[in-house]
């Protein structure tokens, strides 16, 4: 028989999103537990694109001073065709785009966390969620046999969310797309000041954003074809495939990649949840919902998961501290408590939904005009994404998910 423990609010994840809603709580006086399976902060990894409605997030968040002396603005992005000289230039300069270090941004927000220790427990592994038969408040369930009883449970948990299984969403679809991430250091300094790059070829696409002066953030992306696993695993393989992948493209790309830092390397299946999930499924039960890729992952094509997730962790540290907040938490008892979150999470939920949808068709289009080899379906795909997208549009950047 486990041990059983009692907290007001928990989350399961302590990413990006995780940490981020944390302390969004924290900052309006919300107390909450991070569960986190890893033994240490999730701080590997390579660069994170964040434009001007994640920066608004990470402003709110008071943090963004300090991230914003480690990277450099992007004054514009090129796009252009392998083997084709026209590049479009997209000014960036009201979009406020940046790319961080993923360690940067993790433990930016984590060391605003209050007591750092006690606000986030790590090496617990979630392996279920139940729900109190009493109260019908969500229980967690631990590998080690901890029985965590939560008035407030947020999944943060990712693309396999326990959290979001036990909601019933359905489980992510793989989109036939692998994608590889890293990171290039130039000791002398590169050449491509603060402009962003995207090249792409058939079937496939490779971009480039600097961080600062000397650190280039790189991704290629490409339909996917049958891969030994063996190669997701080792770092000197997966660059290997990556210069496979680019060996007709510019020389100074195949330089990039091949002095890339082997230890930021990560092969990803590219997954997302179909957009009909968001009008169909029930994004929150009772005092659960989810946030982040457990509610919304998607391809890489818009460069907004990191920047949609911190929106996410915003609008949930406003609805719930508003709610929690209207008498003294001492007065509340668990009914009202109940009734409070419950008001709180469909105010989530609703701002939300409309929101994550429109991100996730914007970027399954994107997406499949890379993906498919069908032109047909690649010249369908450029129409609905220019009638009701605006093209390229940057548009969806400028979104303000508000104050906490």
């Amino acid at each position: 028989m486990g041990s059983e423990e009692r907290y007001d609010i928990v989350i399961v994840g302590g990413g990006i999103v995780g940490l981020a809603t944390a302390l969004a709580l924290h900052r309006k006086g919300v107390q909450s537990l991070v569960l986190e399976k890893s033994d240490s902060l999730r701080s590997a990894g390579s660069g994170i694109g964040v434009f001007i409605n994640g920066w608004r997030a990470l402003d709110q968040l008071g943090v963004s001073t300090q991230l914003q002396m480690k990277s450099i603005p992007i004054s514009e992005v090129h796009d252009g065709l392998i083997n084709r000289s026209r590049i479009r230039v997209t000014p960036c300069r009201n979009e406020a785009l940046r790319c961080l270090k993923r360690s940067d941004l993790v433990e930016a927000i984590a060391n605003g966390l209050p007591a750092k220790a006690k606000s986030v427990r790590f090496g617990c592994q979630v392996v279920a969620v139940g729900r109190d038969p009493l109260t019908s408040f969500p229980v967690v369930h631990l590998d080690d046999g901890t029985n965590i009883k939560a008035k407030v449970l947020i999944g943060c948990d990712g693309s396999n969310s326990v959290v979001a299984k036990s909601l019933g969403l359905e489980a992510p679809r793989l989109f036939q797309m692998n994608a590889v991430r890293g990171l290039t250091n130039y000791p002398n300094g590169h050449i491509y000041g603060n402009t962003g790059f995207r090249l792409i070829g058939d079937q496939l696409i490779f971009g480039r954003i600097p961080i600062d002066d000397k650190l280039v953030f790189w991704f290629v992306a490409w339909r996917d074809h049958s891969t030994d696993s063996e190669v997701e695993k080792i770092p000197e393989n997966i660059r290997d495939l990556s210069l496979e992948l680019l060996k007709e493209f510019p020389t100074k790309v195949i330089e990039m990649v091949k002095d890339c830092d082997l230890d930021s390397l990560s092969f990803t299946h590219i997954r997302h949840r179909a957009p009909w999930n968001f009008l169909l499924q029930n994004l929150y039960r009772g005092t659960m919902t989810v946030a982040g890729d457990a509610m919304h992952v998607m391809g890489p094509f818009l460069a907004q998961g990191g920047s949609s997730g911190l929106e996410d962790a915003i609008v949930l540290g406003r609805c719930l501290s508003r709610e929690l907040q209207l008498g003294s938490k001492n007065e509340i008892d668990d009914d009202e408590f109940k009734k409070r979150s419950e008001v709180a999470l469909k105010s989530y939920v609703k701002e939300r939904r409309l929101r994550v949808l429109r991100l996730s068709i914007q970027s399954y289009i994107v997406g499949s005009i890379v993906a498919t080899s069908s032109w047909g379906k690649r010249f369908l795909c450029i129409v609905i994404l220019v009638t009701f997208f605006g093209g390229m549009s940057l548009s969806h950047t400028r979104y303000n998910c508000g104050p906490l």
